[in-house]
C-alpha cells in the first residue's frame, strides 16, 4: 500500500527500508528516458524538461492529496497561493475533483 504524503514526511527520520527515496525514483525515470533515446542525442534543454515534468507531476499530485484545496495544497508546497494558481493555469491543470 502507498505511504500517504505525510506519512512519507514525517518518517523522514525513521527511513522505511522498503521505500527507495525520490531520489533513486528519478534516478530510474531518467535512465528509462536516455535509455529510450536509443542513441539519439535529448534536446539542449533537457534541465528544463526535467523540472516542467516534476513540476507538472508534483503539483497534480498535492492537488489529488488535499482534494483540489489550493489553499492547502499552496501550504503543502511552500508557494503562495497566487504563484500556485499559476502554475495551474501554465500547465492547464484540472483543479475539479
Amino acid at each position: 500500500m502507498a505511504k500517504r504524503l505525510h506519512e512519507v514526511a514525517d518518517s523522514r527520520s525513521d527511513p522505511d527500508p522498503e521505500y527507495p527515496g525520490l531520489k533513486a525514483c528519478i534516478e530510474e525515470a531518467l535512465n528509462q528516458y536516455f535509455a529510450n533515446l536509443d542513441g539519439e542525442k535529448p534536446s539542449g534543454r533537457l534541465y528544463y524538461l526535467v523540472q516542467s515534468e516534476v513540476e507538472q507531476a508534483l503539483l497534480e499530485r498535492i492537488l489529488l492529496e488535499t482534494g483540489g484545496n489550493q489553499r492547502r495544497a499552496a501550504e503543502l508546497l511552500g508557494l503562495n497561493r497566487n504563484t500556485l494558481r499559476k502554475k495551474i493555469q501554465e500547465y492547464g491543470i484540472s483543479t475539479k475533483q
